[in-house]
């Protein structure tokens, strides 16, 4: 288990997290494509006491996932960098961005999800899954 510290685009919003793997999970899913502006976000999927916000408040802005439940979006109040997402499908799992991370950019891509709204475009990279991994 590795512990890195991350940080929002304005410096508002800081906190810990503890990996197990180190890498991206890319997510080509529409929310975060619409969420995040690109062809996909990277994240990594942990339990939910393994981040701990060390500075600031995060805002939480709902939706409805694919499984028709709620996931809450935990974002800088002031610059709006999306820190995590609980998912409440997934119980006390929380999806973390891992590119936020110190030393993200260096993380190499461990497997993709949602591959089923990936960009025509978009060459794989790892293992995809049309959803989600199995359990």
């Amino acid at each position: 288990m590795t512990e890195f510290k991350g940080r929002c685009h304005c410096g508002q919003t800081e906190w810990t997290v503890k990996l197990q793997d180190v890498g991206h999970i890319l997510c080509h899913c529409d929310t975060c494509k619409q969420l995040g502006g690109g062809a996909y976000s990277l994240n990594q999927i942990i339990p939910q006491n393994d981040i701990k916000i060390t500075k600031g408040s995060p805002k939480t802005y709902t939706y409805y996932g694919d499984s028709g439940k709620p996931v809450n979006c935990y974002y800088c109040p002031n610059c709006t960098t999306h820190v995590y997402h609980h998912q409440q499908v997934m119980g006390d799992k929380v999806v973390v961005r891992t590119v936020l991370l110190d030393g993200g950019k260096d993380f190499k891509p461990a497997a993709e999800i949602f591959g089923k709204a990936k960009m025509n475009w978009e060459p794989e990279v790892a293992q995809t899954f049309e959803t989600l991994p199995p359990s």
